[in-house]
């Protein structure tokens, strides 16, 4: 299973969205330059590279995502894009939905062991995945299946 945050923007659509803004920002900034401010050129060049840079950066957090592989003897959580993975013995491992900071939090728990998993997802996101996640699990290590 793949979890990936939604991402409403291609990087295409984010290079239009940078370039339309800044085309507004220098536009605005030339008829302030025109009526007399001539240092608003200037900063709608820095604000347009600052929002250029922070558009850029929120964007790229979209790259991250985990992978969640069950097999009959474990369960194993994979976090891009780095390569930290964590696995937890499949007939021991429990899925808990619990309050959080204002969200509830989705962890895997298992011999005092926690792991919040899917925390870029939408809090309806999270509540189906806790349910596939308890279904998976009560077929995968079920006694009639070995």
């Amino acid at each position: 299973m793949w979890l990936r945050p939604n991402r409403v923007l291609s990087r295409k659509g984010l290079r239009r969205l940078i370039l339309v803004l800044a085309a507004l920002a220098l536009t605005t900034a030339g008829l302030g330059a025109w009526q007399g401010n001539v240092f608003a050129p200037l900063f709608a060049l820095i604000e347009s590279v600052a929002m250029a840079v922070a558009l850029s950066v929120a964007w790229r957090a979209g790259d991250r995502g985990e992978r969640i592989t069950l097999d009959e003897s474990s369960l194993e959580v994979r976090s891009l894009p780095g390569q930290r993975r964590i696995r937890f013995q499949s007939h021991w491992v429990r899925v808990k939905l619990v309050p959080g900071a204002g969200r509830r939090r989705l962890l895997l728990a298992s011999h005092g062991r926690e792991l919040e998993i899917g925390a870029f997802l939408a809090e309806e996101e999270r509540a189906e995945l806790s349910g596939k996640l308890k279904v998976l699990l009560a077929e995968s290590t079920a006694p009639w299946r070995r």
